[in-house]
C-alpha cells in the first residue's frame, strides 16, 4: 500500500510541475475548464460529457508526455541534434493532432447545443 501511495504522490507532483511550469499544459487545462463551464451552460448530455472528458484527458496526457520527452531530450543532449529535433517535432505533432481533433469534437458538440439554446 505504501508503494501505491508513493506512486500517487509522484504523479500528483508531476501534475503540479506541469501546472506550475508548463505554458502549453496550462493552456490545455484552461481550455478544459472553459469546456466544463460551456458544457454546464449548454446542458449537454451524458454521452457528450464522456466524449469531452476522454478527449480532454487525451490532449492533456499527450501534452504531459510531450513535455517529459522534451525534458529528457534536453538532458541527454542540450546541443542541437537532428535526431533529437525530429523526436521533439514528432511529439509536438502528436499534441497538435490531438488538440485539432479535440477542437473538431468540441465544435460538433457545442455548435448544435448553442443553436438549440437560441
Amino acid at each position: 500500500m505504501k508503494r501505491f501511495i508513493n506512486s500517487v504522490g509522484f504523479a500528483l507532483n508531476g501534475i503540479r510541475i506541469l501546472l506550475k511550469n508548463e505554458r502549453h499544459f496550462k493552456i490545455h487545462f484552461l481550455a478544459f475548464i472553459f469546456v466544463l463551464i460551456l458544457g454546464v451552460f449548454l446542458n449537454i448530455n451524458r454521452i457528450e460529457w464522456l466524449v469531452l472528458f476522454i478527449t480532454s484527458a487525451l490532449v492533456m496526457t499527450i501534452e504531459a508526455i510531450n513535455t517529459a520527452l522534451e525534458k529528457l531530450c534536453d538532458h541527454v543532449t542540450p546541443n542541437q541534434h537532428e535526431s533529437i529535433k525530429k523526436v521533439k517535432d514528432i511529439a509536438a505533432g502528436a499534441v497538435f493532432i490531438a488538440a485539432l481533433f479535440a477542437l473538431v469534437i468540441g465544435c460538433v458538440i457545442f455548435i448544435p447545443a448553442f443553436y438549440k439554446l437560441c
